[in-house]
């Protein structure tokens, strides 16, 4: 049987502000059959992420086309289908590990139909009675950045002071609550007012601002942190980093998961002071989820046992189609979204 695939490409590299000139959606027949001894699994794509780290991708060049041994850092080229992480259910296999009608996570790409190579990033799931997008954000791999970089790469202590950045994002807003489970004093910071209320009163923030309110950053993390910073999860890099890191206490730790605000500019440049990590012996460091893959079991039994009690809330902002992926792409650099961005690709 044949079908027309749809997906997204680029048409140029992008190295600035992603615009919706720079996709297109192409369309391709598409076979769903495999032939005789192929180890192929293809897949219907169902849920579809979006993510910032992706533009590092579509760049002419960028260091992180070459400095990761995962596979979703490749530089992507123009007229490529674009890999990224989704769910999707299974259509044909010729691998003995996936039958038809199997539901799986991995590395899929932005269109409706992809084909899996032997070694491919694939797994099947189990729903476990959760609705399927949340297995591409709270309990996909934004889920597991947030719970590796706060669990791992933070090591919190009960009753430390915890600063998030991007704290309503998909990952922001995960760590969050989870150094509120854990017993931290916690604050994050977001783009406007609305969101700021949604950290307090939604998901148990001892406090947020509005970091376009602010005029001097420093000045605006010493009065929501007089006794100073034990942790700083980073998701934007820039002044906020710089500010973040001149308030933190001796054996501070700073998670470096993203710095969004230097993807589309890469002159954003702000340092952090170096004797205060010298004297102050704070530890800086960057990861990847790719890193903690083999916590996804212990995420995914803790997380899921969290929101079934109603501890832990689900931020989704879902787009309809794969038409509307470059929309959902575009709008991570906007600000414009709450929680995790996710394409419905097709019906359940």
């Amino acid at each position: 049987m044949e079908v027309t695939n749809r997906y997204i490409t680029i048409k140029n590299n992008i190295d600035g502000v992603p615009q919706h000139s720079d996709f297109e959606l192409k369309a391709a027949d598409f076979v769903l059959s495999l032939q005789p001894g192929s180890k192929d699994v293809i897949v219907k794509n169902l849920y579809m992420s979006v993510d910032p780290y992706q533009i590092n991708r579509m760049k002419s060049y960028s260091s992180t086309q070459t400095t990761t041994s995962f596979g979703y850092a490749n530089a992507i080229h123009p007229g490529e289908a674009i890999e990224a992480y989704g769910l999707g259910k299974v259509v044909a296999s010729g691998n003995p590990d996936f039958q038809k009608d199997d539901l799986v996570v991995g590395f899929l790409s932005w269109g409706e139909y992809c084909v899996i190579k032997p070694g491919g990033m694939l797994s099947k799931l189990d729903p476990l009675g959760f609705p399927l997008s949340n297995h591409v954000g709270t309990l996909g791999i934004a889920g597991l950045t947030a719970y590796a970089g706060f669990f791992k790469v933070c090591k919190p202590k009960k009753g430390e002071k915890v600063f998030v950045s991007a704290a309503s994002g998909a990952v922001g807003n995960m760590v969050g609550q989870y150094a509120k489970l854990f017993g931290c004093y916690v604050v994050g910071c977001a783009g406007t007012k609305e969101k700021v209320v949604l950290l307090k009163e939604k998901l148990g923030f001892d406090d947020a601002f509005n970091y376009k309110e602010e005029t001097d950053l420093k000045s605006t993390l010493e009065r929501y942190f007089p006794d100073g910073i034990d942790i700083y999860f980073d998701n934007v890099g820039g002044e906020m980093q710089e500010a973040a890191v001149d308030r933190m206490n001796i054996f501070g730790r700073v998670a470096v998961c993203g710095v969004i605000s230097q993807y589309t500019d890469e002159k954003i440049q702000a340092t952090p002071n170096m004797v205060d990590v010298v004297y102050k012996r704070i530890t800086i460091q960057g990861f990847l989820a790719g890193d903690y893959l083999n916590l996804f079991p212990e995420f995914v039994s803790r997380t899921s046992d969290h929101l079934r009690a109603g501890k832990i809330q689900s931020l989704e902002d879902i787009y309809d189609g794969v038409e509307n992926i470059p929309s959902a792409f575009i709008s991570l650099f906007q600000g414009k979204n709450v929680g995790k961005i996710i394409v419905r690709v097709a019906k359940d």
